[in-house]
């Protein structure tokens, strides 16, 4: 009786694990959704250029378009970056928790970035993902900041700086990981 009371308990809570399915529904959705959504700015962004050509266009016209392409191909670059942070999650959460994706196991020359072996691992991808969020939200506030003293530069120097000194630790940290 006890051994029986034993195995129930033990395989419910083995099989708690599955509740983790929704989260990875959850986030392959958002994923697949944050995808649409900056694909659709994408195309409607490069719809949008056609004015830029036009000579009708004064220097300070195209120039006001110019600023804002980029502000927006950043958006755009910050938008795919988090779809694919939330890609990264799903994919890990389900092989961590729930199975191996063997075809991710088995792939030949493909990128071995989606394959989580470990909750490090993930952490891992996920980090280099969020840094480079970080660097792009960064780039998208440098290109809206005014520089009217010597200060603001000083600032974006550091700020450079700490870009480059985080790249730096994490590259060291990787290859510490896989020497």
């Amino acid at each position: 009786m006890q051994k029986r009371l034993e195995r129930a308990v033990e395989g419910a809570l083995w099989n708690s694990r599955l509740v983790v399915f929704a989260a990875v529904i959850a986030s392959l959705a958002a994923s697949l959704a944050m995808f649409y959504l900056v694909t659709v700015d994408a195309f409607y962004m490069v719809t949008h250029l056609w004015d830029y050509a036009s000579p009708q266009l004064s220097a300070a016209q195209r120039a006001e378009i110019r600023s804002s392409t980029i502000t927006h191909v950043v958006e755009i670059v910050d938008g795919y970056l988090l779809a694919t942070v939330l890609l990264i999650f799903a994919l890990g959460l389900y092989e961590l928790f729930i199975s191996k994706i063997d075809q991710a196991e088995q792939a030949v020359g493909a990128s071995r970035v989606l394959v989580i072996r470990n909750l490090d691992d993930l952490k891992a991808r996920l980090g280099k993902v969020v840094l480079m969020i970080l660097i792009v939200k960064f780039f998208q506030h440098a290109v809206d900041m005014s520089f009217d003293t010597a200060l603001d530069l000083l600032k974006l120097a550091g700020g450079i700086a700490g870009i480059g000194l985080a790249l730096y630790l994490s590259h060291k940290a990787d290859a510490a990981a896989h020497p």
